[in-house]
């Protein structure tokens, strides 16, 4: 009988962690079989992040480092600058790559480091119980902003991808979704051309994956889907961003 579906040996046993409904377990399904298809073996390192996935070194079957809140793009770029044969990813969300790490991530892009930093976007501090993140959207209540998000108070959600396609150095950009079959197939190929253009020695790369957090948005989990459609697509547009490539 033919194999027509078998886990990404990428992954390890270790069952997850993450509350029902939360993307993080898609995602990282996708950036372990891109790992995979690679070709790069053991020669891969990944860079964990403080956050909802802190311990995404207990899923990913490869050499992984815990970084300090927001420094996984510096701590990338030492272990890429001293091994620059090996496949080196971040895995990061909006309260350590945009908050914290802001200044981590846009000189990284800046000096057009050879790195890939999966950038996991759920609106919300989700780990220390649901604050206001720099991509909280206008209107969103969380824990620190019970009415809302205050745009005259707080300013408007920061835009990651949109700013790190103008810095020089960056080489690929692209938003993606989750959301549905169709999303997560787009994804998986953004995560792969990314790895790719890594592996060609090109420059600095991020994809940003929209994702709920039915948990601390206080939806259910279908709902939360419908919310990130409703709310979170139309003001971070899905797209390629930047890249260099393109005709």
């Amino acid at each position: 009988m033919s194999v027509v579906f078998e886990k990404t040996p990428y992954l390890t046993d270790k069952p997850f962690h993450y509350c029902p409904g939360c993307n993080h377990g898609i995602i990282h399904r996708l950036v372990a079989e891109c790992l995979e298809e690679s070709g790069m073996g053991g020669n891969i390192v990944g860079v964990a992040p403080v956050g909802c996935s802190v311990f995404a070194y207990d899923y990913f079957n490869v050499d992984m480092i815990e970084a300090a809140h927001g420094r996984a793009p510096a701590v990338a770029t030492g272990v890429k600058r001293a091994r620059p044969d090996s496949l080196v990813f971040t895995y990061q969300g909006d309260g350590d790559l945009a908050s914290i790490g802001t200044a981590e991530i846009v000189h990284a892009a800046h000096r057009g480091e050879k790195i890939c930093t999966i950038f996991v976007n759920n609106a919300i501090y989700g780990m220390t119980g649901g604050q206001m993140a720099p991509t909280s959207l206008v209107g969103q209540k969380t824990t620190t902003s019970p009415y809302g998000r205050d745009e005259a108070w707080c300013g408007a959600p920061i835009k990651m991808s949109e700013m790190l396609a103008q810095v020089p150095g960056s080489y690929y950009i692209e938003r993606c979704a989750v959301n549905n079959n169709a999303n997560i197939i787009k994804t998986k190929k953004a995560i792969k051309k990314a790895m790719q253009y890594q592996m060609e020695g090109k420059g600095f790369c991020m994809i940003e994956v929209l994702s709920t957090c039915p948990t601390n948005w206080g939806l259910n989990p279908v709902e939360a889907l419908k919310w990130l459609e409703e709310n979170m697509i139309p003001y971070y547009p899905l797209g390629v961003y930047k890249d260099k490539e393109a005709k």
